[in-house]
């Protein structure tokens, strides 16, 4: 089928399918069981879109996938942004989870676990960091003892970015604690419903609570979601890590969906700065601001378009996929800093004063982009990887 064929597929399709009230701002359509969708609409769509295979586009379609080509995923996602479709969200399942199970789970953890990830029936998240361990991963302590059928697994986690909305875990856990800390470490798969699993929500200073701190008490994690080998799983570890770094710097499924930060920054602009009589944002500062970024942001744009045709074999960039990571964070931290700016003191606002919905966001968006340049790796972390993997420069 010619492109423009699949355009025409693709668009009839959506016309066909996709509900009003999946287009433009709204409700998010979640995932998983515990995050109910009050307009039933909504989780209609997230199931059309499911089965169809695109909520992961170029999965196979063995797992739920759509199996398309890089350039079909380009063409559904203009087809999208031009009815400016609400997709399903795809957290943690589709951005890493999923990924390092199609490259290191068996088949039988594939087939349980990855179609349920693209129907959107499942929602994930991640037991990596703890109190005591979090760039220096490799230090963390919780056990997990093998008690013949399955393992018992005690200890605690913290920064479980959305742990109270989660069915499942992904976590790395200690196997063997009288070995080197890389060499003793476990990645295994816990179902988040059981007595055994304690979740804590951490408020933020936004207000917010998207992080948590999760308990395990005697939790179990069944023998057949151990994946990779048993005290092997540092390897599987890091190569999640990496998807979760192609994720935050726009190079794993489903980037470039969203509106680019540019374009709102313009109508930021022209809506709290003004326009002037020639239809331009009337403040020569606030322009000069909104178009340098918008340069940079194409720039990135650009660059990640690039790295996606290079890199043909469809898996991650390894290393390299720090330097996505860490001017993607900075991008957003940027756009979250001149989106407030420009609004002058309405961006800054609290609940319970005359600040609009949007205001409120932007404030919230202003406190939390800080952690952008943390999770998944500090900044600093990633400017390591970089002068060491990257450019092999000397410690």
């Amino acid at each position: 089928m010619s492109l423009e064929a699949f355009r025409e597929e693709v668009r009839s399709w959506l016309e066909e399918n996709c509900p009003e009230s999946a287009r433009g701002p709204g409700e998010p359509v979640t995932i998983g069981t515990k995050r109910p969708m009050k307009d039933p609409a909504l989780l209609e769509w997230r199931h059309k879109v499911g089965a169809r295979g695109w909520t992961i586009p170029t999965w196979p379609k063995e797992y739920g996938g759509g199996g398309l080509s890089r350039d079909e995923v380009r063409v559904l996602g203009e087809e999208l942004r031009r009815i400016k479709a609400r997709m399903p969200m795809g957290g943690m399942g589709t951005s890493m989870i999923g990924p390092t199970l199609l490259e290191y789970g068996t088949e039988e953890q594939k087939l349980r676990h990855i179609p349920k990830i693209a129907m959107g029936d499942i929602s994930w998240c991640q037991g990596y960091s703890e109190p005591g361990a979090g760039s220096d991963l490799a230090g963390l302590r919780t056990r997990a003892e093998d008690k013949g059928d399955y393992f018992e697994v005690n200890g605690q986690k913290i920064w479980t970015s959305g742990a109270q909305f989660a069915d499942w875990i992904f976590a790395l856990v200690r196997t063997n604690p009288d070995v080197p800390k890389h060499e003793g470490i476990s990645f295994v798969l816990m179902d988040m419903d059981q007595p055994g699993i304690t979740v804590r929500p951490i408020r933020l200073i936004s207000g917010a609570s998207p992080f948590c701190e999760t308990f395990f008490d005697k939790a179990i994690a069944q023998k057949n979601d151990l994946v990779g080998q048993l005290n092997r799983g540092w390897t599987v570890g890091k190569r999640l890590l990496q998807h979760e770094r192609s994720g935050q710097g726009g190079l794993s499924e489903g980037g470039g969906r969203r509106q680019p930060a540019g374009n709102v920054l313009v109508e930021t602009a022209k809506k709290y700065v003004g326009v002037g009589a020639d239809g331009k944002i009337a403040d020569d500062g606030a322009r000069e601001q909104v178009v340098s970024f918008a340069m940079n942001q194409r720039s990135f744009q650009l660059t990640q378009k690039r790295a996606r045709e290079e890199n043909t074999s469809g898996k991650t960039m390894g290393e390299a996929t720090s330097i996505f990571k860490l001017y993607g964070s900075t991008l957003a931290r940027d756009a979250a800093d001149l989106k407030c700016a420009l609004m002058g003191s309405q961006g800054y606002g609290w609940e319970g004063d005359s600040f609009s919905a949007e205001e409120l966001e932007s404030t919230r968006s202003l406190l939390s982009s800080r952690a952008i340049t943390i999770f998944g790796g500090t900044n600093e972390i990633q400017m390591n990887i970089i002068s060491k993997r990257v450019l092999g420069l000397p410690d």
